[in-house]
């Protein structure tokens, strides 16, 4: 094809003594290395790129990711009829879906299916029990001493969406030795004070999850109200037992957080929402092995909102987030109180920070969307 006169550039090249006319400017000898170094570094960027993605696929691996060990999924059939068995608690504020609460006992295939699901979810991230499904001896205690499982169903794909388990403080059981049965009192130690003042009018919470196939990172469409679905089960447990005053229980970080990031996470907890009574002490504690002395001058801020965005900004520079629970709690009252944080050995060592929640501190606009 011609081109106009104007943009074609002409230059002679000498070459084997004599002048050859051509219509390509002459590339210079530092053009030419220019050149091949840029070559080389989009060479080396697309092979750093290659190399990220199977060293992703290495780490995720090794944190739990495969989870076929995990038994099949319950007949949805089975799981409809124990729906219709009494146990609809309410319905969602977004989403179209429902709120169950039952036990073991009522439910035994909705239990088994949320006992395949939690393995699922804590499995794919590290944690779970690495059993075929979750179930543990609190959840098959005789009633009333046994966990309540809490869940969210999706009645248009007919799935279990996610849940916690909960259990009325007045309602934890003494063994003979006097120790009390359940899953927080298994990794914490609770003080006579706390057991006297607090125990009886607290709602323990546990085991909460989101399927995976229901988080917004999956699907934006099923995971946009998951969260907020369970929200306001909690919610509702605040007008089924009026004499509840907190909410207490423990949130979870897996091993294969940065353990910097995680130190940053601790500190902040400590400082922001700490147990001045000394009510609570885990039994296997989580020490922070940072150098305290930098934690304190990095968290210089003048309030909790700017030690917050210290907090996101130093963790993300890590290439890691705040787990979504952690988060979540520490945006929901400025009372709340943090008890430190045990190893849990029974659930692939997961790391779990005992918190206590004062329902009546619970922020307004978090009150007014949920309770």
């Amino acid at each position: 094809m011609k081109q106009p006169l104007g943009k074609i550039k002409r230059c002679f090249v000498r070459t084997k003594g004599c002048f050859i006319f051509t219509k390509q400017p002459l590339v210079t000898a530092k053009q030419r290395h220019l050149a091949e170094k840029d070559a080389i570094f989009q060479a080396l960027c697309a092979f750093l790129f290659i190399f990220a993605i199977l060293i992703l696929t290495i780490v995720m691996s090794e944190k739990g990711l495969d989870t076929s060990y995990v038994i099949e999924a319950v007949d949805k059939q089975l799981i409809r009829a124990e729906l219709d068995a009494g146990i609809f608690f309410r319905k969602t504020r977004s989403g179209n879906r429902e709120i169950y609460i039952t036990t073991a006992h009522k439910s035994p295939n909705i239990m088994r299916e949320i006992g395949r699901l939690r393995e699922i979810s804590f499995g794919s991230q590290g944690g779970g029990s690495g059993s075929p499904c979750d179930i543990d001896k609190y959840d098959t205690l005789e009633e009333p001493h046994c966990y309540k499982q809490l869940f969210v169903y999706d009645p248009q794909d007919e799935e279990i969406v996610g849940g916690y388990r909960f259990l009325v403080g007045k309602d934890i059981k003494t063994d003979e030795q006097g120790e009390l049965l359940s899953a927080t009192a298994d990794l914490f130690l609770f003080t006579d004070e706390f057991k006297q003042r607090y125990l009886n009018h607290t709602i323990e919470l546990g085991r909460s999850f989101v399927r995976p196939d229901y988080q917004p990172t999956s699907s934006i469409r099923r995971g946009m109200y998951s969260l907020d679905n369970l929200w306001d089960g909690l919610g509702g447990l605040t007008s089924l037992y009026r004499d509840v005053r907190y909410f207490f229980g423990k949130i979870t970080m897996y091993p294969s957080l940065n353990i910097k990031a995680r130190d940053y996470i601790l500190y902040f907890y400590k400082k922001h929402f700490p147990d001045n009574e000394g009510l609570v002490f885990p039994r296997k504690k989580v020490q922070i092995e940072s150098d305290f002395n930098e934690l304190v001058k990095l968290f210089n801020g003048k309030n909790y909102k700017e030690d917050y965005q210290i907090l996101v900004h130093n963790v993300r520079a890590l290439g890691e987030n705040i787990p979504p629970l952690v988060n979540a709690y520490m945006n929901l009252s400025s009372t709340m109180k943090s008890f430190g944080t045990s190893v849990n050995t029974h659930f692939s060592n997961v790391e779990e920070t005992g918190i206590l929640v004062t329902i009546a501190d619970i922020y307004e606009d978090k009150k007014a969307r949920y309770l």
